[in-house]
């Protein structure tokens, strides 16, 4: 676990103590460590994931991936 002292406003802090009750955490570094995850999941890219990359791994590795020469008409894009 990595300790970091950070500033954070009056705005902020009231955020984290909402967070904090709204799930039942008992301290704040709680209440960030759930918006962190929520940051993650919902705002990361899926190629910045770890099982997104799993995910392709195990398509190479069955050789899902179709080769398409002609994506357009493949895709039947205008």
């Amino acid at each position: 676990m990595v300790k970091a002292i950070v500033e954070i406003s009056e705005k902020g802090n009231r955020i984290l103590n909402l967070i904090k009750a709204k799930f039942g955490l008992r301290t704040k570094s709680d209440a960030l460590n759930k918006i962190l995850e929520e940051y993650e999941s919902e705002l990361l890219e899926p190629g910045l994931k770890p099982e997104f990359i799993e995910e392709i791994k195990r398509v190479q590795e069955k050789d899902e991936f179709e080769e398409v020469k002609e994506f357009k008409k493949h895709y039947e894009i205008e």
